[in-house]
C-alpha cells in the first residue's frame, strides 16, 4: 500500500466547502470520485487544511493510500480527466507511510484579497471582497504588530469553532497594496475556524478609519468575539500553501501561488 500526496487547486465558488457533507457539493467528494476511477478502488483523502464554502485554494495538499501501481504523471493526468473545471491536481508524489497532510504540516499560509475601489466588480465578484471606502494600508500594517506571535485568538475565531485550544502562533502577517488591490498574507502554525476572515475584517475596519491601530490589541486582550469586527466574506480567501519538512521531498506549493500573484512579490 503506497501513500500518495497531491497538490490541488480549486475555485471554491460553487462548493459547500472541502469536507464531504450530506447535502451540498464538496471538493473532497469530487476529488475522491475522480481518484477512485484512476485507482480502480474507493479512495479516502485527507487535506492539509479544510476550507469553508466559497473559499479557494491554489496550493492545497492532500494524501491518500492506494495499492494501485500508477506513475505520478498518471495520477495527475488521470484524475484531471475526471475532474470538473473548478478542481485541478497540479502534482503527485509518493511519500513515506508516516506522512500526513494535516499533522505533518509545520505551517500554513493564506491570502485574503480586497478590491478597494468605489464601484463593484463584474469579473472578480467571487474572487475578492470589494470595499468601497479608501483603505489606509499603513494603519492596517501597524495593527498587524498586535497579532504576531503566540496568542489566545478567542476574539478572532468563529463562535462554533471546535478547536480544543484558542492559542495559535502567527509567524508573519503582511498587508500590501498594488493599485486597487490589497492583500493580507498570513502564515501560522495552524488556524482556528474563520480566523483569517476575522483578521481581515478587523484590519479592514481599522483601514477605514473606524478604529485606531491599537484597537487590535484591545480586541485580542478582550478575548470576546462579539466585540471584534465582522467576518470578511469567504470569496476573498485563498489557501496558499503548506510547509513540510524537506525529508518528505514535496514540491514547493507556494510556486503556483506566486505565479498567480497570490503571494507577496512587488509589494508597495
Amino acid at each position: 500500500m503506497a501513500r500518495i500526496a497531491l497538490g490541488v487547486e480549486y475555485d471554491g465558488s460553487d462548493f459547500s466547502g472541502w469536507q464531504i457533507q450530506k447535502d451540498g457539493r464538496s471538493v473532497q467528494a469530487t476529488l475522491e470520485l475522480a481518484l477512485a476511477k484512476v485507482a480502480d478502488h474507493p479512495v479516502k483523502t485527507v487535506c492539509a487544511g479544510r476550507t469553508d464554502a466559497g473559499v479557494h485554494a491554489c496550493a492545497q495538499v492532500v494524501h491518500f493510500d492506494s495499492d494501485a501501481v500508477r506513475r505520478n504523471r498518471a495520477w495527475v493526468l488521470g484524475s484531471n480527466s475526471e475532474l470538473p473545471d473548478d478542481v485541478n491536481v497540479c502534482w503527485a508524489h509518493q511519500v513515506a507511510p508516516d506522512f500526513h497532510a494535516r499533522f505533518s504540516a509545520r505551517s500554513r499560509r493564506y491570502r485574503y484579497l480586497v478590491l478597494n475601489r468605489p464601484v463593484r466588480t463584474a469579473l472578480c465578484r467571487q474572487r475578492a471582497w470589494v470595499v468601497y471606502p479608501q483603505l489606509q494600508v499603513e494603519r492596517m500594517r501597524q495593527a498587524c504588530v498586535h497579532l504576531l506571535g503566540e496568542h489566545d485568538f478567542s476574539a478572532l475565531r468563529a463562535s462554533g469553532c471546535q478547536a480544543k485550544s484558542p492559542v495559535r502562533t502567527i509567524h508573519t502577517l503582511e498587508v500590501a497594496r498594488r493599485d486597487e488591490w490589497i492583500s493580507i498574507d498570513v502564515c501560522a502554525n495552524a488556524f482556528l475556524h474563520h480566523m483569517v476572515r476575522n483578521i481581515a475584517g478587523l484590519l479592514v475596519r481599522i483601514g477605514k478609519g473606524e478604529a485606531e491601530s491599537d484597537w487590535a490589541r484591545e480586541v485580542m486582550l478582550g478575548r470576546d468575539r462579539t466585540r471584534a469586527a465582522i467576518t470578511a466574506p469567504a470569496r476573498g480567501l485563498y489557501f496558499c500553501g503548506v510547509e513540510y519538512d524537506r525529508e518528505f521531498g514535496l514540491p514547493d506549493g507556494a510556486a503556483s501561488a506566486r505565479a498567480l500573484g497570490l503571494l507577496p512579490g512587488g509589494q508597495t
